[in-house]
This record gives C-alpha cells, structure tokens and sequence, in this order.
C-alpha cells in the first residue's frame, strides 16, 4: 500500500485518541470535592453504626452521637490511599475491565420488582429461572461486559434472593457479576461461592470476577447495615461499589451542583471507612441521580437530568482518580416502543463519552420497576454504535492513505485497493438489529419492526447459546454452600 511519506519527527503533536466528553473542567471539578470537604468537616454526617463511629474517632474524625465531622486532611488522605485503577476479570481469571481513567464498561440493571416475560410478554414477579435467562442473555451479547442481577427471584427463601441470584448468574456467564448484598451473612456465602469458582479465597482476591453492590441511603445519612458491608467487603479484599441514590429538590439540592456535592460527601465516607480498615481496599464510587415528579411520586429513569448529574458526578471521581459508577440504558416506558429506544440510546451515548467506568441500568422498564431483556438485547446495539463513535478518527501515516488517494487518481474508485480491504471492517460499524436493506428485500423478510427483530433475537440467545459450565466438582460445592445458606 503506498501511503508513506518521507521519514521526519514531529514536536509536541497532539493526539485525541477517543471521543469523550469533558462537561466540568478540573476548576470546576476541585470546586466541588472542596465544597464536599466543607460538608463532611462542617455538617458531618449521620453514622449509625457503633463499630465505624469507633474507626472513624479513633482516626481523628470529631464524634457527638450518631453525627460524625471528618476533617479535610483525613477525606484526602483516603482518595489518595484509594486505588486510581481497579481490574475485574472474568470468571476465569482473564482481566476484562480496567476501572481507570475514561475506559467505560456496560452491564444491566438491577433489582426489579417485576419482569417482562420474554417469552410471553406477561409481567410478572421475577423467579429464579428468569436470572439464569438473563445471566445466558448477557453472556451471549458482545458489548455487554458485565452483568447484575435483572430482579431477585421470589421464589427461594426470604433473605436468600441475593445469594441464589449470584449463583444463578455465576453458573451461566463466565462475565464479571456486580452484586448487590442484603447483609453480612449474605455476602459471606456469595463470597464462598467465589472462592469456590476461583479456587480458593486468595485467587479470587487475586483476580476478582465479582464486586459488591452497597448502596448507602443518600443524604449525609449512612446505616447500620450499610457500613457494616463496606467493613465486610474491605476486610475480606473484595472490591466494592459505594453508590448512593439521591432525588434533586427532596434528599439533595435542587441545582446539579449541589446534588453531586451530596453524593460526593456520601461517597466520601465509604471511601474513607474501606481505606481505613484495609489502605488500598479496592472500592468504586458513583451515584444515581434523579427527579420526582410531585403529582405521581414517580422517580423517572429516563429523565435527561439523570444523565447530567451522573456525568457530572464522573468528570469528578476521574479528577479524583477514583472509578466510578453510573448508570444508563433504563425508561420510564412501558413496553417496546419508541420512547423506549430514546430514552435508552440518549443515556447509553451520554454515559459512554463521558467515560463514566461502569455503566449499569439497562433493560429496565417503567421507571426501574420493571426488567426487560428484550430492552437489554436492543441496548447491546446502541452500545455498539456508541463504542464506534468513542472510537474516533485514528489518524496516522497509514490511515491517512496518500499514496492511495495518488494511486486512484480523480474520478477513480477505491473498491479494488488493498488498503480498503484491510480497513472496511475495522474502521466500519456494522448493525446486527437494525434494518439496512432495500424495501423489498425487506418487505420479502417479512417487514418487520426493530421490535419484532429485538424480540426474536432475545428468544434465540435463550433457546440456543451455550454460556462456559463451571466443572461439576465445582458446582457441587456451590451446592453444599447454598444449602448451608438457607438452611440457616
């Protein structure tokens, strides 16, 4: 291919590798940790449990009840004891997601109420086998990179929906799994299942493939049974998730500003609490952010201003170097529409130029209530074409194509060179769901809707894709913890 120019160096040529979208500059972003500082040192917040009170006074931090003051020096000591960078690997140890500066990873939603039958179309409260289908979903979807529980099953035992859900998904995807935990004991038995899969507690501590969800109550308000994970999870060596929830103009402020300044100062404490019972406990921080609508009580999940503070709250912990967790992919729809697919690709785009770490809520419904795996199959091909556009234009001797352009000459076609066939499909994005053929040919297939291609799609990746089973001996042991679990 002749495309080189004579030999030379450049000075000082600056590069943009990827698109990504800077909505706050490094001012503003030092801004609102400062402001986040003042919070924690001047109005503190309300730690309700004994053991983390201890730590945190025995740090330095100023105690008067419940209410706990974190001075300055102490929050920034932790974000740097914190780790800039945080790898999760697959259920076979290979490293599939590097946690660190713009590198962005999307995953499904999480804890519904109720799920929409991808067979049947019938809504209804999730089962056990509706976890297995989506962790089979998952594993069969190329852009999807990690996976979470798509509503707890409601069929075990109370209390148990967690644990069985991780072994649901731990047994038909060899993806990384973010889980949500209930509580200590839970947690301790998901993390025995890991261990059984990894081999033993130190190799998955090694190459961790799971994470732990702990969700803190937003507010400046942390309990008992919130921290009492953060300990768990930083004692034990699993990298955890501290994310709070927050309602802009009821838990938060009303401005975009000082919402993320709550969430930071929530963020904050878990951060702090993981550093100081083990310095370098992995931990990932993040938020979601949304309105209410006063006249219904409903917290929109497709709401624009979702996607504004949670960008915002990123541009943040990446000023910080800490990894951050957003979310995107969700609508306030009802069933497969077209308000569904805007308001999924409009978040699904946002998220991912942003550079938020990793990315979860899609294939959820009707405000979060409901789980959809058509809607996550549908999302898989937004976030495709969004990786295209994060992409970006690469630019190099090469891929400049003097010589090429000189060799075809005015007027010529490109369809017979060697530099278009080695580039025609690395450098193009090519739909699996959307329809890019003539009217006949579509009319001759049947002229379907996107909807009709989503949901054969979905129901093929059930019925016919064959995720990687975990070896019998290993799935006996998971047995006999899961037994042990609800035999309790």
């Amino acid at each position: 291919m002749k495309t080189t120019r004579s030999r030379y160096t450049r000075a000082n040529y600056a590069v943009n590798q990827t698109t990504v979208w800077e909505m706050l500059s490094e001012d503003q972003c030092e801004e609102l940790f400062m402001t986040a500082l003042e919070v924690l040192e001047r109005t503190g917040s309300e730690i309700q449990n004994e053991e983390a009170r201890g730590i945190f006074e025995k740090a330095g931090c100023w105690v008067d009840g419940n209410r706990v003051r974190i001075p300055s020096a102490l929050s920034e000591w932790a974000v740097r004891s914190a780790p800039s960078r945080v790898t999760v690997c697959d259920r076979n140890g290979k490293r599939a997601l590097k946690l660190e500066t713009t590198n962005a990873y999307y995953g499904s939603g999480q804890g519904n109420t109720y799920v929409l039958d991808p067979m049947t179309a019938e809504r209804r409260k999730p089962v056990k086998a509706d976890v297995v289908k989506t962790g089979i979903v998952c594993d069969g979807l190329k852009n999807v990179d990690f996976v979470m529980n798509n509503g707890l099953p409601a069929d075990v035992k109370a209390g148990m929906a967690e644990v069985h859900a991780f072994e649901a998904l731990v047994t038909n995807t060899t993806k990384p799994i973010i889980q949500s935990i209930q509580g200590v004991e839970q947690a301790q038995a998901i993390l025995d299942i890991a261990a059984a899969v990894a081999g033993s507690l130190k190799e998955f501590q090694k190459n961790p493939f799971a994470l732990f969800l702990i969700e803190t109550e937003g507010a400046l308000v942390h309990s008992n049974e919130t921290l009492a994970k953060v300990l768990f999870a930083a004692r034990n060596g699993v990298p955890y998730i501290y994310a709070t929830k927050l309602i802009a103009g009821e838990t938060a402020p009303a401005t975009p500003a000082g919402a993320i300044v709550v969430a930071l100062a929530d963020a904050l404490v878990g951060i702090l609490l993981g550093q100081l019972v083990r310095q370098g406990a992995p931990v990932i921080a993040g938020g979601f952010f949304t309105i209410k609508n006063q006249e219904t009580g409903i917290l929109p999940f497709g709401a624009p201003e979702i996607s504004l503070m949670g960008t915002g709250m990123a541009n943040v912990l990446r000023f910080l170097k800490v990894p951050s967790f957003g979310f995107a992919g969700a609508t306030d729809a009802k069933e497969s529409d077209a308000q569904m697919g805007l308001e999924a690709a409009f978040s699904i785009l946002h998220a991912g130029l942003s550079g938020t770490n990793l990315i979860h809520g899609c294939g959820q419904l009707e405000y979060g209530l409901t789980g959809s795996l058509e809607l996550l199959v549908m999302g898989d091909e937004v976030m495709g074409m969004t990786r295209r556009m994060m992409k970006g234009v690469e630019v190099n001797e090469e891929r400049l194509a003097r010589g090429v352009i000189d060799v075809v000459q005015p007027g010529g076609h490109y369809l017979g060179e060697e530099h278009t066939l080695k580039y025609f499909r690395s450098e193009f994005w090519w739909p699996t769901l959307m329809n890019r053929t003539r009217i006949a040919e579509w009319e001759a297939n049947g002229a379907k809707s996107l909807g009709q291609r989503v949901k054969e799609k979905t129901q093929s990746i059930i019925n016919t894709h064959q995720s990687e089973k975990l070896p019998a001996e290993v799935l006996g042991t998971i047995k006999a913890i899961l037994d042990k679990a609800d035999g309790r």
